[in-house]
């Protein structure tokens, strides 16, 4: 545990290490940008919102944060209802997981840079969704969200709130990595498919999300 990094620096680190240490200092503070509460929380409180938005992903999720002084630890439990408090290791990982993201969002001012790799890792297809909806709310309140996705899910859910209108679609910028072969050589070519106020994309290139169309089209075949 580095005292300067969570609490001087304010600092979750790189893999969300120090989320439950940091929840405990800050649990308490009103989060930086009040749009990004969520409708359903008791407060704009920072520990109301991470369970409010949590409860997206997996619903019912509360936490208990367990501070012991004595040794400077900290542990982080979950518990749903009247339920026994969860260790990590006994509830899914998409829930440990995703905890570093909703925290580091609801909690970083505006024109913060946060960079997530496949925030969709673990969790089903609504709460993918749901975090694409919540990386586009933060991009409207003037973060700058950085994320390399797979998933459609997380597309989609971005997709809907530009049509919601609540964020710019040009605050919002897409790019496929698209990996080709040309003689001897593998070489990427970058394309920008742009999205519209409707949340349409003017252009769908070979490879990029179409999978589900690909295998749906398959199945809706005739059989010989």
């Amino acid at each position: 545990m580095s005292y300067f990094q969570f609490q001087q620096l304010e600092n979750l680190a790189t893999k969300g290490e120090y989320t439950a240490h940091f929840l405990s200092v800050n649990e308490s503070k009103t989060i930086p940008n009040r749009s990004l509460g969520h409708s359903q929380a008791k407060s704009l409180v920072l520990r109301d919102q991470v369970e409010a938005w949590m409860g997206e992903i997996s619903p019912g999720t509360h936490l208990q944060i367990n501070v012991k002084q004595d040794i400077d630890l900290i542990s982080l439990q979950y518990y749903y209802g009247d339920s026994n408090p969860y260790r990590s290791t006994n509830v899914g990982f998409g829930i440990s997981y995703t905890l570093p993201i909703i925290v580091a969002i609801l909690s970083s001012p505006p024109e913060t840079l946060i960079i997530i790799e496949n925030p969709e890792a673990h969790l089903h297809p609504k709460g993918q969704a749901k975090m694409g909806e919540l990386l586009a709310l933060a991009a409207s309140c003037g973060m700058q969200i950085v994320v390399e996705t797979h998933s459609d899910h997380v597309l989609n859910g971005i997709r809907l709130i530009v049509y919601r209108e609540k964020v710019d679609p040009k605050k919002v910028q897409l790019h496929y990595f698209d990996s080709q072969k040309r003689g001897r050589e593998f070489i990427t070519e970058v394309i920008s498919p742009q999205i519209d106020r409707n949340g349409r994309i003017d252009k769908w290139p070979e490879g990029f999300f179409d999978e589900w169309d690909n295998s749906l089209e398959a199945l809706l075949e005739p059989r010989e």
